[in-house]
């Protein structure tokens, strides 16, 4: 069996899979992997539902517990006038509701939604029923409150009986932006009981941590032993449009972190169906959901005993969090505890000094053991380089040299198989009634001959999972995110809107068809020659970085194969 022609095939006929759902993804028809996003289950929970409405959340709820499932509890203060206090640094703009102290809105001041240019062909697309992307100039938005989305960050002290994010809370006068200062305090006070909760906010500049302080204030005549719980909550509807090959796809994931258990991805449906599984108990760790590029993640206090708990509070609403025991409070004694809130984007060097494990959010899939160093050497020559493309070229040329012992070898075993071409006719010819010989022959001709079999095919099975990994750098990177390379390339993670680099990749190939030996088979000389163009089309809708690696690399192979071909390979084996 000729192997090189087989995994030329297969790579054939992946590119031509690839390229098909490409094109029923870009056009809004159904995806032959990735199902297309569901419709919200039902209308988004009104903004004081809580987790105790449904069945299922209070079945497992000792609603009158201190140390109960947190937020649980009606809203007692039906009459209770809310406000939305806004806090606006250098880099996020909050919105505060003094009903419950909620973070019910953060906008990222320094990250904009996906932008499309406009092109000449988004008229024809219109023609054709395809709608282009539209133009975005907005903020990115994580958490908030509308009738489409909910994502909000909560906190207060389990059971009905003590304040928490369904209580009226009443705001302490204070300066509500930087006004020149490094930082921000916004002061909450809410009491139940007897019992007085007191947040602290503080926003710091340049930062995307927010600091949470939570006192509690035992103004009853006994002692009590309330629980702290942190949380985040999310709706489980999916986003809409994106593609995974286009590095556009969107998600929401809630996801766990412990020392013991590291990091656990998980997802809506398996709460909602409660087969999710994850780590309940720790003393360290976060919580968090995550999405492409951006991440929010409630981080406790260290070393601090926690139960950790994921559940389903309404329809199609969950939430993710942490329960922390505050002791017990003597009457008229203070207790108080601090917490981090990180919201914003996934940026590899700040989070790997927030928290252990929080860098993990940014998903490699399962090429993190090759993209992790790719990306720490991808950044190593950014520092140098200052710009993501000109990067991109550099680590490019650094993998080809690394690689080209083993090009000149393969090319070497390419070289010979054309001068043997005739030989192993000959022995196709001779046992071609018996499979078994004939592949006893071959080998032993290639023993004789010392050929490699896949000599040619190694440097292309190589560059494949570099390949697969800088996709899921690009795909997962928001440090390129919008970074241009020169001209026309204004984000290397969206496809180039000028189709120059595909074209290039195009010219590229074929040039370095004709510097390789023609295949003897004409069936594999066909599929070199068609292969080229499939790929290219498919870049149309990859990420331009990935393209710029590829044209890059294809233009090194030329000067590459002139220098094997002319000093390398012997002349007899030459074409």
């Amino acid at each position: 069996m000729d192997i090189k022609r087989t995994v030329l095939w297969i790579i054939f006929a992946m590119s031509l899979l690839i390229l098909w759902d490409n094109w029923l993804r870009y056009s809004g028809r159904q995806s032959m992997f990735f199902p297309t996003p569901t419709a919200q289950l039902s209308k988004t929970a009104p903004t004081n539902a809580t987790p105790a409405s449904t069945a299922a959340a209070s079945a497992n709820t000792v609603a009158t517990a201190p140390n109960a499932t947190p937020g649980t509890s009606e809203n007692t203060s039906t009459a209770f006038k809310s406000e939305r206090i806004t806090i606006e640094t250098d880099v996020v703009k909050a919105d505060i509701d003094t009903l419950g102290g909620e973070l019910v809105r953060l906008e990222l001041l320094q990250h904009k939604e996906a932008i499309h240019q406009e092109h000449w062909y988004d008229g024809f697309l219109e023609l054709a029923g395809l709608k282009a992307r539209p133009v975005a100039t907005n903020n990115i938005v994580l958490f908030n409150k509308t009738a489409q989305r909910t994502y909000l960050a909560e906190t207060g002290l389990a059971g009905e009986i003590y304040p928490d994010h369904n209580s009226g809370f009443v705001a302490l006068p204070g300066v509500r932006t930087l006004a020149g200062q490094d930082k921000v305090e916004l002061v909450l006070e809410s009491e139940k009981g007897g019992v007085k909760l007191i947040k602290t906010y503080t926003f710091k500049k340049g930062q995307y941590v927010i600091d949470v302080k939570h006192q509690v204030v035992n103004n009853t005549p006994a002692a009590i032993t309330p629980s702290l719980y942190l949380q985040l909550r999310h709706d489980g509807t999916k986003p809409t449009g994106g593609s995974i090959f286009t590095g556009t796809a969107e998600f929401y994931a809630p996801a766990v972190y412990t020392e013991a258990e590291k990091f656990q991805k998980l997802d809506f449906e398996k709460i909602e169906k409660k087969t999710v599984s994850h780590a309940t108990k720790a003393d360290n760790g976060w919580v968090a959901v995550i999405q492409h590029f951006f991440v929010a993640a409630f981080i406790p206090e260290d070393k601090l005993q926690r139960d950790i708990y994921t559940k389903t509070v309404d329809t199609n609403l969950y939430t993710v969090g942490s329960l922390m025991s505050l002791g017990t409070i003597a009457p008229g004694a203070t207790t108080s505890m601090n917490a981090r809130l990180y919201a914003g984007p996934q940026n590899t060097a700040v989070l790997e000094k927030i928290a252990p494990g929080l860098d993990l959010v940014k998903d490699y899939w399962h090429f993190a053991i090759i993209a992790k160093p790719m990306f720490w050497v991808m950044e190593l020559l950014h520092a140098l380089i200052g710009n993501w493309g000109w990067t991109i070229v550099a680590f490019t040329i650094g993998i080809k040299l690394a690689l080209f012992p083993l090009s000149a070898a393969g090319y070497r075993s390419m070289a010979k198989m054309k001068v043997v071409t005739p030989k192993m006719t000959a022995v196709r010819e001779q046992y071609k009634n018996d499979p078994q010989k004939m592949n006893q022959a071959m080998m032993e001709l290639y023993k004789k001959e010392k050929i490699n079999p896949l000599g040619g095919c190694l440097p292309i099975l190589i560059q494949m999972p570099i390949f697969l990994s800088l996709y899921w750098v690009l795909q997962a990177s928001v440090e390129m995110r919008g970074a241009p390379w020169v001209g026309w390339i204004t984000d290397l993670t969206q496809p180039d809107p000028w189709y120059i680099l595909p074209i290039l990749y195009a010219i590229s190939m074929y040039v370095t068809s004709k510097l390789n030996p023609a295949p003897a088979d004409p069936v594999q000389a066909k599929m070199m020659l068609y292969m080229p163009l499939a790929f290219s089309i498919m870049f149309f809708f990859f990420p331009s970085g990935l393209v710029l690696y590829w044209v890059v690399n294809n233009v090194l192979s030329i000067g590459q194969q002139w220098v094997i071909n002319n000093k390398l390979i012997p002349a007899e084996h030459r074409s």
